[in-house]
């Protein structure tokens, strides 16, 4: 008859999981904000849809200039949204790794390490880039010189 992990075995390895588990609980925030964000590009660009054919002249080309701006943002906010997720799904493979390993008694320590470094450097390429679309999305918020003259 196979022999059951000890409960300390399986205390352990909860402990040993709970730091994982909070990143995943940054990274849920991280996946909100984002998601509200590109929420509302996508509305802002849907007005900016629906007045550009009835504008002219300048103000057709500021149309133009934010809608191209709303479509740079889309792909920045589309990106960090992906590497968000995939460092979710990494962080989720690493609390398995955790309970695979220690239920099983395998040695996956070098596994659970690289597991987690790519975690967090994807973690940190989508924190980039929400840092670089918040400041894409400056440049529409910015007064027009036109209208400080």
């Amino acid at each position: 008859m196979p022999t059951l992990p000890a409960v300390s075995t399986i205390a352990q390895t909860i402990q040993l999981s709970l730091s994982p588990v909070f990143m995943l609980a940054g990274i849920g925030a991280l996946l909100n904000v984002l998601a509200g964000r590109l929420s509302r590009v996508v509305d802002r660009g849907r007005v900016l849809e629906a007045l550009h054919p009835g504008s002219t002249g300048p103000e057709h080309d500021r149309h133009i200039w934010e809608l191209r701006l709303l479509d740079r943002r889309i792909s920045i906010i589309n990106a960090a949204l992906f590497l968000a997720v995939s460092s979710a799904v990494m962080t989720c493979a690493v609390v398995a790794l955790l309970f695979i390993g220690g239920l099983a008694k395998l040695h996956l320590g070098t596994v659970v390490a690289l597991s987690f470094i790519i975690a967090m450097a994807l973690l940190i390429a989508a924190l980039v880039g929400f840092m670089v679309e918040v400041r894409v999305s400056l440049e529409a918020i910015r007064i027009r010189k036109d209208l400080l003259g």
